[in-house]
This record gives C-alpha cells, sequence and structure tokens, in this order.
C-alpha cells in the first residue's frame, strides 16, 4: 500500500503525534508499504526528503497552556496536484489541526481516484487549545468533517468515549495506544557519567507549559530535598514557564535541580537509564502517555499526576504512584516511597518493563494495518449495496 501520514504539526522538534508518526512509518516499511509524510513548513525555504511533502506553511499562536499550531496552504490547487501524483490508497491523519489537514481531506474527495481516510485522535478536545479558542470550529468538527473520514481511532478509552459523546459517527471506530521503542528503551543502556554516583536522580521530560506541572515537581523536590540532600532532579526540555519556575528556584534556595535543556532523540535513552525515578505531573489534556512508556521500557519506576490518559498507561501496581493533580505534597509522598525504597524501584521497574512490551510499536502497527484492512472491506461492502440498490 501507499500511505500518507498527514499531521498540522512539523517535525523540526518531535513531539507525542511526531514520535507515533515516524515510529508508524517505520514499521510500515519494514513490511514493504510506501509511506511519505505531509506536513507544513516551518520555515521558508526547508530541506525535504523523498519521503516528505511540504505544503504551506506553519503558524504558532501563544496561548496559556500552550502553542495553537495553526497550518494553511495559500495555493489549494497544489493539494490537488500532489495528491493526483502520488495516488495514495491510504491517507492517515494525524490529528486535525486547523487548516491545512481539513484542506487536504477536501481535496481529496474531488480526486477521481479516491483514497481511504482514516483520522487517529491523539487529543481530547475539550483540552485544545484551538477549539477553545474557535469554539464553532467543535461543531464544524463534528458535524461536517468527521463524517468525510472512512475510520477513526482514539489514542485511549477516554478519548473513545469524548468522540462517542461528542459526534455521531457509524463507521469504523477503534481503539489503538500509543507505542514504545523497546529496544531504544531499555534498562541495558549507557547511564550519562557526570550524573552516574551515589545520587539518587529524579527525571522529568517534556515542555515546559503549564499543563505539564513542571512547578508542581519542583515544588515537591523542594520538601524532599529539605531531608534528603542525596537527590538530584534533572529537567529534560524547554519551554515558556522556565523563566518563571527558575525565579521559585532561586527564591526559594532550592539545590540540585538540573535544568538540561532539549535532547537529541537519540541521546533520550541515556537520560532514563540514569534515572533512579521518572517524574510526570501534568494536570490535564494527557490523552494517554507517550514519556511513561518511555521510562517504563527503561524499566523505570514512576511517580506521576492522576489525569485521565495517565491512569490507562498506570494500572495494577502503577496505579499506587499516582497522586492527585496539583497535590505537591501527595506527589511528593510518592516519590519518597521510592527514593527510600530501593527494592521497591526495582520491582516497579521490572514491572513497567513487563507492560511496555505490551506497547511496542510492532504490535501497534500490526493494529493499525488491521484496522486498515476493516476499513477498507467495511467500504467495499458499503458501496455495493450502494450499487445494488441502484
Amino acid at each position: 500500500m501507499k500511505i500518507g501520514f498527514v499531521s498540522p504539526h512539523t517535525f523540526s522538534y518531535p513531539g507525542g503525534v511526531q514520535k507515533h508518526t515516524l515510529a508508524l512509518k517505520k514499521e510500515f516499511e519494514k513490511r514493504g508499504h510506501q509511506v511519505k509524510l505531509i506536513f507544513p513548513r516551518e520555515e521558508i525555504p526547508q530541506k525535504k526528503d523523498k519521503d516528505t511533502i511540504l505544503l504551506g506553511g506553519a503558524l504558532y499562536m501563544p496561548g496559556n497552556a500552550s502553542k495553537i499550531n495553526l497550518s494553511l496552504n495559500i495555493t489549494p490547487f497544489s493539494i490537488y496536484q500532489k495528491l493526483k501524483k502520488e495516488k495514495f490508497d491510504i491517507l492517515h491523519f494525524q490529528n486535525l489541526g486547523l487548516f491545512l489537514p481539513w484542506q487536504i481531506i477536501e481535496t481529496a474527495a474531488q480526486l477521481h481516484r479516491k483514497s481511504i481516510n482514516i483520522l487517529t485522535f491523539h487529543a481530547f478536545l475539550d483540552g485544545s487549545r484551538v477549539f477553545k479558542e474557535f469554539p464553532f470550529l467543535a461543531k464544524a468538527l463534528g458535524s461536517y468533517l468527521i463524517p468525510k473520514f472512512d475510520g477513526l481511532i482514539a489514542v485511549s478509552d477516554p478519548v473513545l468515549s469524548q468522540l462517542n459523546q461528542k459526534v455521531k459517527y457509524k463507521k469504523s471506530l477503534e481503539v489503538i495506544p500509543n507505542g514504545v521503542d523497546i529496544d531504544f528503551f531499555n534498562s541495558k543502556n549507557q547511564k550519562i557519567k557526570k550524573f552516574d554516583d551515589e545520587k539518587i536522580n529524579i527525571l522529568f521530560v517534556g515542555r515546559f507549559e503549564k499543563r505539564k506541572g513542571l512547578i508542581y515537581l519542583v515544588r515537591a523536590f523542594g520538601f524532599l530535598r529539605k531531608k534528603n540532600r542525596n537527590i538530584r532532579l534533572l529537567v529534560v526540555g524547554d519551554g515558556d514557564e522556565k523563566e518563571k519556575i527558575e525565579k521559585y528556584i532561586k527564591k526559594r534556595k532550592i539545590l540540585d535541580i538540573v535544568f538540561v535543556g532539549r535532547v537529541r532523540e537519540k541521546d533520550l535513552a541515556k537520560y532514563y537509564a540514569t534515572a533512579d525515578v521518572c517524574c510526570f505531573p501534568s494536570l490535564y489534556g494527557e490523552s494517554f502517555g507517550i514519556v511513561l512508556l518511555e521510562a517504563m521500557a527503561s524499566g523505570k519506576p514512576i511517580a506521576a499526576f492522576s489525569n485521565k490518559g495517565y491512569k490507562e498507561v498506570l494500572v495494577g501496581k502503577g496505579a499506587r504512584f499516582l497522586a492527585e493533580p496539583k497535590d505537591d505534597k501527595e506527589l511528593a509522598e510518592k516519590i519518597n516511597l521510592l527514593i527510600e525504597n530501593e527494592k521497591l524501584r526495582e520491582e516497579m521497574g521490572k514491572w513497567g518493563r513487563q507492560e511496555a512490551k505490551k506497547y511496542s510499536w510492532e504490535n501497534i502497527a500490526d493494529q493499525t494495518l488491521k484496522f486498515y484492512d476493516q476499513v477498507i472491506e467495511y467500504k467495499k461492502l458499503k458501496d455495493k449495496k450502494l450499487k445494488d440498490k441502484r
């Protein structure tokens, strides 16, 4: 099959959706499928390779919780030309931002040779900055745009639940979670030497934005640091909240917090390997939790806030280490359980590694391709029924 992955996001700094897309691309190509990425330019000119189609441009608007990503192609005919030339069997949309994906799905409907159109929802509509800023779009999404897709995928049960509540959709619908590279993230990866000492390393990986809750982890670490000098907080990432958080740290004179900055994807596994405990204090808006899977695959125990998405991943034993969102004292207690008990860290690390294997990209790719086949068969039967009625 020839598959086009459509993204409203650029790939210059991959987040969860981009990681998901690139991982599926890799697995599909192993199976002999041809895959191309379709996304907006972030800058002009921008380098591309044979597997990349750049359409339109990306615009980022600041918001209180995160940035809104808008994309638009000012020459719609170029979309038609590209799609007509490529002859995709499947167009798989990874999220549905404004406006480029909307233009592509509209254009695809005009082609003589039509593709099968799939949409994966990675996020909650209620938590979307786009739909908060432009509420009329949510209505248009449910009543007009979504029916144009042949199949919908939700990355978790909470996302599926919101779709069932907001969208009357009678075609193929499936839950297929995010995945993790269990070979890249593993318990035998090399540690970072300068942090490989007697201190217990607590690791945060993520963007510095309000909903990621880093300030609550910093507060929790401040409580813990008062009674335990043998701990260190490693903060991987960057974002608009950094200055505010640094001022908080300086004012309260909290020591042993290291801001690492952005890390290349190929180096990220070393930071997980260096960690003794991983902590992800996202407050809301998490439909799943890729960083959780990365930590689990690396054999590391996790403490986190119990948002809807994280509760989907940290089940069973893992649920013990979920704290109420914004409760920095409870979060500190969860982290402290792991700091004080090395055997418990090992136990939870082994549990996490075993759980992560369920989410290998090989398994997720198999589920996605199986869903494609189901949608194709469903569409054939539907077309046959329509033909028979005539």
